[in-house]
């Protein structure tokens, strides 16, 4: 018996280091696409070295420039579920991940906005029908207004092994972009996500039941 639950465990580890693994939402940044709380499965075996595509919704490990690594507790207990959950998915765990959008892969030029406040790939204005919650922008409420839109941010080329990623929820998302808002330049205001802190490709939602689905 003790030794089938070992294997069990085993297996399970096995497949979440290499395949798949369940993640928790953590944050309202992903809304509407995803929700607080949501589990969702990670493909880790997306990429295999490559780069993800714009549009792919990736979860990542964040570094300390995204924000402050959790504490570690003194709690055994709470310590002996995270350890659980490191391996399993379900519940807390040691690691400080975060969900995004990656709108812009090495190379490319992306800024905001188009005459219509849209986000700018390599001069190509982008239909995000995602979007949810936008920050205002308007006639009177643009880039080049008296009053700049808070949606502005200036260009940005995504260097070599670097990603750009967004939140849905475009008003309530500390993204790259997130402290080049209203600036003239991008210099020291950006977060980039490392290829190498890829963890993998969101698939799908697989809890609550109700919100069960594929990610797009």
């Amino acid at each position: 018996m003790v030794l089938n639950l070992l294997a069990a465990v085993v297996v399970i580890a096995l497949v979440q280091a290499f395949f798949v693994k369940l993640y928790v939402v953590p944050s309202g940044s992903m809304e509407t696409t995803l929700q607080v709380g949501d589990r969702i499965l990670v493909n880790r075996a997306a990429y295999a070295g490559g780069v993800p595509a714009r549009g792919d919704v990736v979860v990542f490990s964040a570094t300390a420039d995204w924000h402050e690594p959790k504490p570690a507790s003194s709690n055994p207990l709470k310590e002996a579920v995270k350890y659980v959950g490191d391996v399993t998915g379900i519940g807390p765990s040691h690691g400080d991940f975060l969900v995004k959008r990656v709108i812009g892969i090495p190379g490319d030029v992306v800024d905001c906005c188009s005459a219509g406040g849209l986000v700018v790939v390599n001069g190509v204005p982008q239909n995000e029908p995602y979007i949810y919650g936008n920050l205002p922008f308007s006639a009177t409420l643009g880039c080049t207004t008296a009053t700049r839109s808070a949606r502005c941010f200036p260009p940005v080329t995504v260097p070599k092994g670097q990603l750009l990623v967004m939140g849905d929820h475009r008003g309530n998302s500390n993204d790259s972009v997130y402290g080049c808002r209203g600036k003239d330049s991008a210099e020291g205001c950006l977060k980039l996500v490392p290829l190498g802190k890829v963890i993998g490709k969101t698939v799908a939602t697989v809890l609550p039941l109700n919100r069960i689905g594929g990610v797009h």
